[in-house]
């Protein structure tokens, strides 16, 4: 009995997620009133629980400012740069590359910096511009939220290492292993999806493109090696983004150089301001917890919001309604990452996710560790998000491995990358790209285009493991 009411409040928000009778922050408001039988049970002294209550309801509120302050950050500085960038022609010639230059190379990259499924939109104003769409162009705009685990400048990882106590950059390169397996299955993919769109690709484009994407992957495992891993996916993406976009279209003349110097600089920026802030050792730093990770004044969202109000500041006229747009673009998934974040903390810090991995990892013995990638592709599919699929079950993830001898950080990388992947191609995004293309195309119409991706989220994460193990 106690088992089902620690269980309850995740089934009832996976359940009403699916079933469409509740949005994000409801569904979680709806996870929070079921998780306080559990949580009253679970605890050593249960009446201790208000107070219990109120220390982790603050405790969560700290932690989900950070990835708050990325999420409107990036979203600012996306408007900063359109704001910035010179009018674009009315359509695109079309071409294999520029297609794929538009979702696995620019739509990465645009995500990598803004995160909120932004790059899936910028992916399917180029598609549109080509003269595609219906399911097809809908599919391959998902394409371009390959890189979600370091999306935003990746909020939702530093939040899930937090969670489970391991140094964020642990968690990234953990994360990076299972994920640059998927990202190679899904060469083939776009290729076939592209044929459906109207768009074949051809032998020698073939091959260029999937040189294309192991240096993509390349560099996305060195750049969590040797860099912040915020920045892993800027310049995975963007590095090769730069050279498929000279052979497109190289500068021509002044005005060409002065054009591409316009669209580059806002980027380019940006990253070097990363850089050099986490080169920062011993910056002043918010930390009214020990356990938790502190604020400092070189976080990426500080540095995010510097970067795009001096971007604002260049063309001050209108900036103070694009600031107003932004945070009304940001109130809804600000309240729903504070609500996810709170249900995760309460389910960890009474238990609750303990007792769940231990009965999970005794039911199913040795093959315990292999529920990680399914579990996290679910939650991502329910939550569309990465801070939302890692609030709601990083911790049992992280506890489930523990329990089937897995290091936390090898187990939350699992977890992180399915939930991440399946973030991209979850409910809510879904349903926004088919309101984008408004020609009638159905969720379920691209789902099944993307199926084989969603496959190959768990069969490479069980690939891994086995591997790794």
């Amino acid at each position: 009995m106690l088992l089902l009411l620690q269980a309850a409040p995740l089934l009832l928000l996976l359940l009403l997620l699916i079933s469409g009778r509740a949005g994000p922050a409801v569904a979680c408001l709806a996870g929070l009133a079921a998780s306080l039988p559990a949580v009253l049970l679970t605890l050593p002294q249960p009446g201790l629980a208000p107070g219990f209550l109120a220390w982790e309801t603050l405790r969560a509120i700290y932690l989900a400012m950070q990835p708050v302050g990325v999420l409107a950050g990036g979203l600012l500085f996306h408007m900063a740069v359109t704001r910035l960038a010179p009018a674009e022609e009315a359509s695109l010639t079309l071409s294999p590359r520029r297609v794929f230059a538009a979702t696995l190379l620019g739509g990465a990259f645009v995500e990598s910096v803004t995160g909120f499924a932004v790059g899936a939109v910028f992916a399917l104003a180029g598609l549109r511009r080509m003269g595609l769409g219906g399911a097809p162009a809908g599919a391959l705009a998902l394409l371009a939220l390959t890189l979600v685990p370091w999306g935003g400048l990746g909020p939702g990882t530093a939040l899930g290492a937090a969670l489970i106590g391991v140094p964020p950059q642990a968690l990234a390169l953990a994360t990076a292993g299972p994920h640059v397996l998927w990202l190679l299955a899904l060469t083939p993919l776009f290729w076939r999806l592209s044929a459906r769109a109207g768009v074949p690709v051809p032998g020698r484009e073939k091959l260029a493109q999937l040189l294309l994407m192991l240096l993509l992957a390349g560099l996305l495992l060195l750049a969590n090696l040797a860099l912040p891993f915020e920045t892993a996916g800027i310049l995975a993406a963007g590095l090769p983004l730069l050279w498929v976009l000279w052979r497109l279209d190289p500068p021509r003349g002044p005005a060409g150089w002065r054009r591409a110097l316009t669209m580059l600089a806002p980027w380019a920026g940006l990253t070097a301001a990363l850089l050099l802030a986490r080169s920062w050792h011993g910056a002043p730093a918010l930390h009214p917890w020990p356990d938790l990770p502190p604020l400092p004044v070189t976080h990426v969202a500080v540095v995010l919001w510097t970067v795009a109000l001096l971007l604002l500041a260049l063309r001050p006229l209108g900036a103070g309604a694009a600031l107003a747009d932004t945070l009304k673009r940001a109130r809804r998934p600000v309240v729903a990452m504070i609500l996810y974040v709170v249900l995760g903390r309460w389910l960890a810090g009474a238990g609750v996710a303990t007792a769940l991995a231990d009965a999970a990892a005794g039911a199913l013995g040795p093959f315990a560790a292999y529920a990680i990638p399914p579990l996290g592709f679910v939650s991502g599919m329910v939550t569309g998000s990465n801070v939302g699929s890692n609030a709601a079950l990083m911790p049992v993830q992280a506890a489930l491995g523990q329990a089937a001898g897995l290091m936390p950080a090898f187990a939350g990388g699992l977890h992180n990358s399915a939930g991440a992947a399946a973030a991209g191609m979850s409910f809510g995004v879904t349903a926004m790209i088919c309101g984008l293309l408004a020609d009638g195309t159905r969720p379920a119409q691209i789902w099944r285009l993307l199926l084989p991706s969603m496959l190959a989220v768990v069969l490479m994460g069980w690939g891994w493991l086995a591997f790794a193990r």
